[in-house]
């Protein structure tokens, strides 16, 4: 079991020795075993060294197991800073060298629920810098649409997300809640009335989308930096600029607060009506003389001016 963190099997049997009996020395761990005394000093040192056993005062010396819970903890974070070192130390390999990628390497096809599900949780782990979503249904599998725990785990970390909701996606069972509850946790969101596809891009460096459009679900294409991962970045950033905030900032307008939201991710007043457990004659009324205030001739002319007016906010 403690292989992965660098102890042998037979230095691990000593230790689970020694939890088992503690004070034991050198000769009776070894009588324990069935070893030799110097292959159970060897096992024993190497314990020491990795901070799994102590030595107890007195004469002759005689060994103490540490607790599992603190000892495999600080294995485990060594371990993480070596591989956080040689993380840094293939990225700077890898900026020294330059590779000429011939053309079919630019792009992978990917065929499967399941398979395109999985890419993007591979996203979400290897993302390190800043994360760019187009959401939208059709969802390719469960994991995909509650994919936002992979985000919030970005969110931890320290990642930068941005992403762009389309109106069907708040209108999904719990989509508007995990929006909201997103943002609040550090996500950039906004809401577009026509996000065009599904779009997911890490880093700037590779992109996954639908390989049809008028089928999102069962195939996809993975793009690699090319002039058409360029061209996707720009599509993001242009629908970006036109997209409207998903929270509501102003105070005052705290009673209008769901309602604007709803209002600018585009749901039709029956929706509207169900999240806010009102009457669509309710909401209509109530939609009317928001507009009103705002001096908007169309619901998306109000999100624009809601923004314009500081009443709605991202980071």
């Amino acid at each position: 079991m403690l292989q992965p963190l660098g102890v042998t099997d037979f230095a691990e049997t000593a230790y689970r020795a020694l939890l088992a009996a503690p004070g034991l020395t050198v000769p009776e761990l070894a009588g324990r075993l069935g070893r030799s005394s110097g292959a159970t000093r060897r096992a024993a040192g190497e314990l020491e060294e990795l901070g799994l056993v102590s030595r107890l005062p007195g004469r002759p010396v005689r060994l103490l197991a540490t607790h599992p819970d603190s000892a495999i903890d600080l294995l485990v974070a060594r371990r993480r800073e070596e591989l956080e070192k040689i993380r840094v130390t293939a990225r700077a390999l890898a900026a020294e060298v330059h590779v000429e990628r011939q053309p079919s390497e630019l792009l992978e096809i990917v065929v499967g629920q399941a398979a395109i599900a999985a890419r993007f949780t591979q996203f979400t782990r290897n993302c390190r810098a800043e994360l760019l979503v187009f959401d939208r249904p059709p969802y390719a599998s469960p994991t995909e649409e509650d994919g936002q725990g992979a985000v919030n785990g970005l969110l931890r970390e320290g990642v930068r997300v941005r992403g762009i909701y389309a109106p069907e996606s708040l209108s999904q069972p719990g989509g508007l809640d995990a929006a909201v509850l997103a943002a609040k946790r550090g996500e950039l969101s906004r809401v577009h009335p026509r996000v065009p596809m599904k779009l997911a891009i890490a880093d700037r460096q590779v992109a996954l989308l639908p390989l049809v459009l008028d089928d999102m679900v069962t195939s996809a294409v993975i793009v690699r930096p090319s002039a058409l991962l360029d061209a996707l970045v720009a599509l993001f950033e242009l629908l970006w600029e036109q997209a409207a905030p998903l929270l509501v900032a102003d105070e005052e307008m705290a009673r209008d607060k769901d309602l604007l939201t709803l209002l600018v991710a585009g749901l039709k007043d029956e929706t509207i009506a169900r999240q806010l457990g009102v009457s669509t004659r309710t909401v209509s009324r109530h939609v009317a003389d928001l507009m009103d205030r705002l001096g908007a001739r169309t619901r998306f002319q109000a999100g624009v001016l809601a923004e314009r007016n500081g009443l709605l906010a991202d980071d």
